[in-house]
């Protein structure tokens, strides 16, 4: 049986379809923390096996021998959580736990990273180093620091899982994000807003060289990001030769909000149209401007699949899932 943490989640529950149509596998084990009224959703179209709460997973993996993988996208994962010790528990402590489990049952371990750890990008977006970087708020602090504390146990020669990576997923869209409110992409906003509205609200350019709209992310589809989290899972089963460590999740070019929200609405065959405003208070000083994946070390492991471009992956959510009568994946 393979565990997902997380997998009433956006990421997670696409990495299950991905086991479910591509791999033909239905012995996950699904675990999460449902507490939006129709997050449940994202499970309806998944065949699993049994369906555990986060707090029930420790205690019903004690003893078991049959669990092929951990794969650990559970997490609080919004950038504006400020309840630092909810995120030690949570993002930290956890994830601890579960290594611990897999060092010593010798079971693969992969988990959730994120691009928020590279705080403003000036030391870049290179996962060849992790040395030195600067989150700039307490969630992504949290993921630095067990990503800290993995590459501790391997240094150090303490027991670690045989295979193992932890994945620095950049700006994630697509189907099962819908749970997520606020911290949803734009191109989920920018769907509702526009269909309400006739027009999209986008960030003015507040920073010097920074035009309205333009500020760039490296935006990955998620089913892209489901394939290449299996490619890990898959090679460790087969056990082919994947080195262990952390690696970046994006397409490797960065676009610009404007071109998200233009492609959204041109997915719903509308003319576009953007109103650009202030940054909220509680973002100014906490926000990425730019965001780039260096992908070199996830090409040396293998991995070739094409990445959809940004006009592929919008069309495909646009029009095969939020225009739908049923949206989910």
């Amino acid at each position: 049986m393979i565990v997902i943490t997380g997998g009433a989640g956006m990421i997670g529950s696409i990495i299950a379809w991905h086991l479910n149509t591509k791999l033909q596998r239905d012995d996950l084990v699904i675990v999460d923390h449902i507490t939006h009224e129709e997050q449940w959703q994202n499970l309806a179209h998944r065949h699993y096996a049994h369906y555990l709460d986060k707090d029930q997973l420790m205690p019903w993996l004690e003893g078991r021998t049959d669990i092929e993988a951990v794969i650990h996208m559970g997490a609080i994962s919004a950038t504006t959580e400020r309840d630092f010790n909810k995120l030690v528990e949570t993002n930290i402590q956890y994830s601890q736990n579960l290594w611990t489990w897999c060092a010593s049952q010798q079971v693969p371990f992969f988990y959730a990273s994120s691009a928020a750890t590279y705080g403003d990008g000036n030391l870049g977006y290179d996962d060849a180093s992790i040395d030195n970087l600067r989150p700039l708020n307490g969630y992504g602090y949290s993921k630095h620091f067990f990503d800290q504390w993995a590459l501790r146990q391997v240094s150090k020669n303490l027991p670690t899982p045989p295979s193992w990576a932890g994945f620095k997923f950049f700006n994630v869209y697509g189907p099962n994000e819908y749970h997520k409110e606020r911290m949803a992409s734009v191109a989920f906003h920018t769907f509702n807003q526009f269909s309400a509205t006739g027009t999209m609200k986008l960030f003015k350019g507040t920073k010097a060289g920074v035009e309205d709209g333009m500020q760039m992310r490296d935006f990955v589809y998620v089913k892209d990001a489901a394939a290449v989290v299996n490619h890990f899972v898959t090679s460790a089963l087969s056990k082919k030769d994947v080195p262990n460590g952390i690696y970046n999740i994006g397409t490797g070019h960065a676009r610009s909000f404007k071109d998200l929200a233009t492609s959204v609405m041109q997915g719903m065959q509308r003319e576009p149209h953007i109103t650009y405003v202030d940054m909220p208070q509680d973002l100014q000083g906490k926000y990425q401007y730019f965001t780039e994946a260096v992908m070199h070390k996830l090409a040396s492991t293998g991995y070739t699949q094409p990445f959809h471009s940004l006009e592929d992956g919008v069309r495909d959510y646009v029009q095969n899932y939020l225009m739908q009568e049923d949206k989910y994946c």
